[in-house]
């Protein structure tokens, strides 16, 4: 469950009202507004109340909270702001209220009248059932039940996806590229926008100056056009930073594309990218991004949290392992502003996943029914899942191995650090190792027929070379016998390069 006084304004709240959140989301220019849900569905707002965003129907500032009587027993699905700002809620029965700044009609009400109070927007809705709301800067969308996407508000840029840069009064269907197809995500950048259909096909348009479209180019999209660099993948998620985005597949591949001036898309660099590129070897379930900030983050299938970006006026362009177990951590600590990327839920939640089950379970000596002995220390493992995961543990735990009689397992061709992992990614499909260890482990896949795992490491160390490693790779390559015995130096460098990076 993530500590929601983390954030530095709900630190203002008591014991008895940081109790009571259900659901929160921390906004504005300073991370200086609130919006939260009690577990009675309740709705309260407090903070600077720029442009009345707080929807308390006055201009004043406040600490205390106020309750927003008009979303009475509401119960809040979706909620996203923009940077006048302005806020969008969507409620369980499919009703949408917006208020804040209206200057470009981005509440959808058909005026640029600033409203102090939520308000329902039902025109040219046509009835329909709102699942989700996105906002960008100053534009606005909905994706409702049906699979429909809806955007209005200011469309300088073709953020609307109407084909035109008029801007747009109140909620309109956006067709083209999306006609027929069933949406099932929606994100917004500043002034760009995208959707996911239920095929993984990701569509984009709006502003495209740092190529935060995907599409190749750094020309505006007046409407949706298709990330064709996709092709044959399957997208299950979709975020947008402020000028770039990120995407994740259904094989966990975390893609990022678009500006990076603050290494926000993690690529060890600062150029921006037209299109996407891979980032992070090992298996992602989450990727979080937020327009108001440069700052990126994502949790491995392991637990493990990773952020970069600018994180706390640091330019970090590598992604880098925290100690934290929630993306949401990332943006309290180190995004600039402190705002929340999404609507936060503060509830339990019992449900553990079979993934995250045997994670938990890996090296326990409370569950374990066979250790291995490697370096002078032990690894628990559990005979049968071995047996399950790997053709070389099924030969071994047959009678006619001495090895399936015993409790104890001595390995010494290998070290500690490169049988654990080894061992580890039984249990969760993921490597994490520096380029060097890699090496000992690329040797130990080869010698086991762990392909999948063969391949991990070639990838591991394709990306960790640098000009500082790059002797000690060499070395490690020698070292563990990769294909470089009885050749001069020029010839050992020569067949490093090739067998580890021309894969």
């Amino acid at each position: 469950m993530v500590d929601v006084s983390k954030w530095p304004l709900f630190s203002l709240l008591s014991s008895e009202d940081l109790a009571s959140v259900r659901q929160a989301c921390v906004f504005g220019t300073s991370a200086n507004e609130a919006v939260y849900v009690s577990h009675g569905n309740e709705v309260f707002a407090f903070g600077l109340n720029s442009n009345g965003c707080l929807g308390t129907g006055d201009y004043c500032s406040t600490i205390v909270p106020k309750k927003l009587n008009f979303l009475q027993g509401k119960k809040v699905v979706s909620l996203s702001y923009g940077s006048g700002p302005h806020v969008l809620l969507a409620a369980e029965n499919g009703q949408l209220f917006a208020w804040g700044h209206n200057g470009y009609s981005q509440l959808g009400n058909g005026t640029t009248n600033q409203e102090l109070s939520p308000v329902l927007i039902s025109g040219h809705l046509q009835d329909k059932k709102v699942t989700k709301v996105a906002c960008g800067s100053h534009h606005s969308m909905a994706l409702m039940e049906d699979g429909e996407v809806f955007a209005w508000g200011y469309n300088n840029c073709g953020q609307v996806g109407s084909g035109s840069t008029a801007n747009q009064p109140y909620p309109r269907r956006i067709t083209g590229g999306l006609q027929g197809k069933l949406a099932v995500d929606i994100t917004c950048g500043q002034t760009c926008s995208m959707a996911l259909v239920n095929s993984g096909e990701v569509y984009a348009w709006g502003y495209n100056g740092n190529g935060q479209l995907g599409i190749g180019n750094n020309g505006n999209q007046p409407s949706p056009s298709r990330l064709v660099a996709f092709q044959g993948l399957c997208v299950q998620r979709i975020v947008a930073g402020y000028g770039h985005c990120l995407a994740l597949t259904d094989e966990g591949a975390l893609y990022a594309w678009g500006a990076n001036t603050f290494g926000q898309l993690g690529t060890g660099n600062k150029s921006n990218h037209l299109s996407p590129v891979r980032v992070l070897p090992c298996r992602v379930v989450e990727v979080a991004a937020c327009h108001s900030t440069h700052t990126s983050a994502a949790k491995t299938r392991t637990g493990e949290v990773y952020m970069w970006g600018q994180c706390r006026g640091q330019c970090i362009a590598l992604p880098h392992r925290t100690h934290f177990s929630s993306t949401d951590d990332v943006f309290a600590c180190f995004a600039t502003p402190a705002v929340m990327w999404r609507l936060l839920s503060t509830e339990n939640d019992d449900f553990v996943s079979v993934t995250e089950a045997l994670r938990k379970e890996f090296d326990s000596p409370e569950t374990a029914d066979l250790k291995f002995m490697v370096g002078g220390k032990f690894i628990h493992v559990h005979k049968a899942l071995l047996k399950i995961r790997c053709e070389h543990f099924r030969s071994m735990f047959r009678s006619h191995w001495t090895e399936d009689q015993q409790d104890v397992i001595e390995i010494s061709q290998f070290s500690y650090p490169v049988y654990k992992s080894f061992l580890q990614f039984l249990y969760t499909d993921a490597v994490d190792l520096p380029a060097e260890d890699a090496i000992g482990l690329l040797d130990l896949a080869t010698s086991y027929c762990e392909n999948r795992l063969r391949r991990l490491c070639q990838q591991i160390i394709k990306r960790g070379i640098t000009v500082e490693n790059a002797f000690t790779l060499l070395s490690a390559a020698i070292r563990y016998d990769a294909e470089v015995r009885n050749q001069t130096r020029a010839e050992q460098e020569k067949t490093f390069w090739r067998i580890g990076f021309s894969f």
